[in-house]
């Protein structure tokens, strides 16, 4: 079945993935992909997609739970003009329309459009114009069994920040789902108990969780777990988590006993991670023989200058002292491990090592990976793994510069020794064919200082700019 899909216009690289992500989660397919069509004549950032879903049910899942997708629609009738659609509401088939025409199915009409503003006597007089539909029910504004859209686009340039439409479009159908954006004012970061200066915005925690198929009872883990923003996310959709920071101060103390991770959770009455540890990612801490344990890892590493990679470190371990790190018992309170700089290249590596070791099969790794805009743009390259594969790659443009990708990555392959080997030749390789920006301090600093506020804490910005007439 082929269902109209109306985006909000925003983070326009995320919608489809998430759309995909999503239907994976509620059992449409396991091949990572869609179908998908564009309206005739639109621009592959239209809000307008088409996309074919096997049931309404599966749909209005999509639909309930997406951050992105605005409304899922059984579409009665496109056309250009409004005798265009009046022709193809009137052919589309009885045996659909009429069970939601009866005298007992109340319904309320809804006028929208894209890349203009219509006035209140505009939409009525819209609404007038549909009297050729049979609608035999009374009109309910508040509590409607169905809600019919009449949704139009106008013929505009490029020079408004919207993708170019050669011609009008108009659509009408019956709203089979419809998205719902009330959670992000609940956890939009000004209110949150416990707040840190690289914290994830709700929408893009929220849109993490999605990609990664949080849902109960899957256990989700961050390595980076800060404050605890990404892990919020995961538990708002019922999954169990834990988190890990190498930085004691926050999983231990936070700003005191009210104001910590777990008065987050607590704020919003979700349930608490099954733990947090002071853990280093370069070290990680589990046991030998533990592996397969998480269902999703999703983190954003530390990359900039206001919150560097951190790994353990210190004068000893320097000048290759080895032996136990004991501490004295009677500093043991108060004790703050030392660390050492931790590089992105280095990070990932380890991340990635981690994910293959501690994922069950079919697990999914999430996470952000920074690049340089400007030299071979297009040609991105991203970290790879014998054990992964890349299903999803999604830009948050920073600047014109710089940007940040979400990868999302399933595991496919079984980890072992002779797996960790080639992981480790793979990295070599991309870390001098790819990352040699990197040996650039000055732009190391200029690039992550960009990105340390995590968009969201700048403004909540879109993640694309103006398009500035590059369509012409």
């Amino acid at each position: 079945m082929w269902f109209l899909c109306v985006f909000f216009h925003r983070l326009l690289d995320f919608r489809r993935p998430e759309v995909e992500s999503l239907a994976e989660l509620f059992g449409e397919s396991h091949n990572h992909s869609l179908e998908w069509k564009l309206p005739e004549n639109h621009h592959p950032d239209s809000p307008f997609h088409f996309v074919s879903l096997p049931s309404e049910d599966i749909a209005r899942n999509i639909a309930n739970r997406s951050i992105l997708v605005k409304g899922m629609y059984e579409l009665w009738g496109q056309g250009s003009s409004y005798e265009e659609l009046e022709e193809a509401v009137k052919s589309f088939s009885d045996e659909q329309k009429l069970p939601y025409l009866t005298s007992e199915s109340p319904f309320r009409i809804i006028v929208d459009s894209f890349g203009k503003v219509l006035s209140l006597q505009d939409q009525n007089e819209r609404i007038q114009g549909l009297n050729y539909i049979p609608f035999k029910g009374r009109v309910n504004l508040r509590n409607p069994d169905h809600k019919f859209w009449l949704m139009e686009t106008d013929d505009y340039g490029s020079n408004n920040g919207l993708p170019p439409v050669v011609q009008r479009r108009i659509f009408f159908g019956r709203e089979v789902g419809a998205g719902d954006r009330k959670i992000l004012p609940t956890y939009q970061l000004k209110s949150r108990s416990y707040l840190g200066p690289t914290a994830m915005d709700a929408e893009m925690a929220f849109l993490m969780a999605n990609q990664a198929l949080a849902q109960p009872g899957k256990l989700v883990y961050d390595p980076f777990v800060g404050t605890g923003s990404i892990i919020i996310a995961a538990a708002h959709f019922g999954a169990m988590t834990m988190g890990a920071d190498i930085d004691i101060r926050v999983v231990r103390d936070g700003r005191g006993p009210d104001c910590n991770v777990w008065s987050n959770f607590k704020q919003y009455g979700l349930p608490m991670p099954i733990s947090l540890l002071r853990a280093d990612n370069n070290l990680p801490p589990w046991r030998a023989g533990l592996s397969e344990v998480f269902d999703a890892i999703i983190c954003d590493p530390p990359y900039g200058v206001r919150a560097g990679g951190r790994k353990s470190g210190g004068r000893k371990l320097l000048k290759g002292v080895v032996g136990p790190y004991t501490v004295p018992d009677n500093k043991r309170s108060d004790h703050i491990p030392s660390t050492a700089p931790y590089s992105l290249a280095e990070c990932i590596h380890d991340l990635l090592n981690l994910a293959a070791k501690m994922l069950v099969m079919g697990g999914r790794l999430v996470f952000f990976y920074p690049v340089l805009r400007e030299d071979g743009y297009g040609d991105t390259h991203f970290p790879e793994h014998p054990c992964f594969t890349l299903i999803a790659n999604c830009e948050q443009i920073l600047s014109f510069r710089y940007s940040r990708y979400l990868l999302t990555m399933v595991k496919t392959g079984n980890y072992s020794e002779e797996v960790a080997e080639s992981a480790k030749k793979m990295h070599l390789d991309f870390k001098e064919n790819h990352l040699k920006w990197l040996e650039d301090g000055n732009l190391h600093s200029a690039v992550f200082s960009a990105t340390d506020a995590n968009v969201g804490m700048l403004g909540n910005k879109d993640s694309k700019p103006k398009y500035r007439g590059k369509y012409v």
